[in-house]
Formats: C-alpha cells, sequence, structure tokens
C-alpha cells in the first residue's frame, strides 16, 4: 500500500487505536498509554521481509533513549510495529517471523555497538531473560489475524515493544498486582478462559510469551543475543 501519509496517520494506525480503544480489549496498561497519546505507531511492508529493520531501529532506539531523558521515566509507553503484510500467517508462521524481525533488529543495535541492558539476562532460556535495544530491556506483544487468544487478534501482525523498567516501576509502585489481576480477569472475560502462558518476571523465560501461541516445556527460543560490537572491537 503506497500511501503518501506519516506513519501516525496511516490507516492501519488508525484501526489499531480503535481495536485498542475497543470495550472489550482487556489490557488497561496499552489503554492508559493510548489516552495519553503515549503509542509510537510505525508502519512496515511485510513482517515476513527485513526491508524495513534499518529504517524501524533507530526509531526504536529512539524511543527507548527517550523514556529516560526526562527527570522522571514516564510510564505507559509503547512502540508500536504494524506490518501491511501478510494477512494469513498460522500461529507457528507468525512465531517464526516474530523471531526472525527480533533476531534481525537485535542483530543490528549489537552491530551499532549498543550493549545488553545489564538489569535483564541476554539468554532467552532464563527465567530473567529480556530482549534489549538500545541498551533498554524490553518485553514484545505479538498480535495477528490467527492468534488463538482474542485479545492478540489485529487484522495485520503487530509487534508492541514495551520497557521493561515500566513493569518494576509499577511493582515499586505498588500497582502491579492489582493492573494484572485486572487485566486476566477481562481476558478471561473475553476468551472463557485464562492465558495459560501468562507468567510474571522471573517465574519463566518471557519469550514464550511474546508470540502468544501456546508452547510446551521443551520449547526452545529461535533467537541468540549476538555480541557483534565486541567481534567488531577484536578485528581491529
Amino acid at each position: 500500500m503506497c500511501l503518501n501519509l506519516s506513519d501516525d496517520d496511516h490507516p492501519l494506525a488508525h484501526a489499531f487505536r480503535a481495536f485498542l480503544r475497543g470495550a472489550d480489549f482487556p489490557c488497561i496498561g496499552a489503554k492508559s498509554a493510548l489516552a495519553r497519546n503515549q503509542i509510537e505507531i510505525v508502519i512496515a511492508r511485510d513482517i515476513r521481509s527485513n526491508w524495513d529493520d534499518l529504517r524501524v531501529l533507530p526509531k526504536l532506539l529512539a524511543f527507548a533513549k527517550s523514556y529516560h531523558n526526562g527527570s522522571k521515566p514516564i510510564l505507559f509507553q509503547s512502540f508500536a510495529i504494524i506490518f501491511e503484510q501478510p494477512d494469513g500467517l498460522t500461529e507457528a508462521e507468525f512465531e517464526h517471523h516474530l523471531w526472525q524481525r527480533i533476531q534481525s533488529l537485535s542483530d543490528k543495535d549489537s552491530f551499532f555497538g549498543a550493549i545488553h541492558d545489564d538489569r535483564v539476562a541476554a539468554n532467552p532460556s532464563d527465567h530473567n531473560f529480556s530482549l534489549s535495544f538500545g541498551a533498554e530491556a524490553f518485553f514484545v506483544v505479538g498480535l495477528h489475524p490467527n492468534a488463538s487468544r482474542p485479545a492478540r487478534r489485529f487484522d495485520k501482525p503487530v509487534l508492541v515493544f514495551n520497557l521493561h523498567d515500566q513493569f518494576v516501576r509499577l511493582r515499586q509502585q505498588g500497582l502491579y498486582e492489582k493492573m494484572r489481576g485486572i487485566i486476566m480477569d477481562r481476558d478471561i472475560e473475553l476468551a472463557g478462559s485464562a492465558n495459560p502462558m501468562l507468567a510474571r518476571h522471573g517465574e519463566s523465560s518471557e519469550a514464550k510469551q511474546y508470540s502468544g501461541r501456546v508452547v510446551d516445556s521443551d520449547w526452545e527460543c529461535p533467537y541468540e543475543r549476538r555480541n557483534f560490537s565486541q567481534a567488531n572491537k577484536n578485528a581491529k
């Protein structure tokens, strides 16, 4: 789709905000970010392609940097990549391409010299794992048309990057468990059952939750944090 529009004015951006605004959408954190106009949206061509990765990454890094620019980080901020294509991925296919895009973005983040946020683990099998971009930890939520959980069903593939530090601060303020309980209750009301993959950070690797697909205990995450910046130094 070739439209001379900013990402924020793209029809898919409007549709995504309407989706989040919907009465039955369960995540009150996303609704709070939307109400504060704190969801940055980038439109990309195809989740199966690396075409837009070099355009997306600087925006994600700027988003990470801006979080700590003020005197106090502002809660309820998200960074969403909405892909125009494709529409018909299965859950397994979506999961595969989600990790392809994450791997590509992570490799470029490392190549350009960013270190991994040392507050979280880089190994996806570690219970303290989170992704890191611009030395800032992130949790990713994937959405697509064929997701088994209704809350994850959007018309196009989407990757939503949420700052890990926000969850830490919500815990420190005593708000995390209350919000989590409300979201779980709303999700059960929408789906008719609890999300079997839902877990608190530190109980199991959060990598299992990113795609929304139900995976078993022997699932292996197809991702690794590669240290290209160190390799570049060694080559000199």
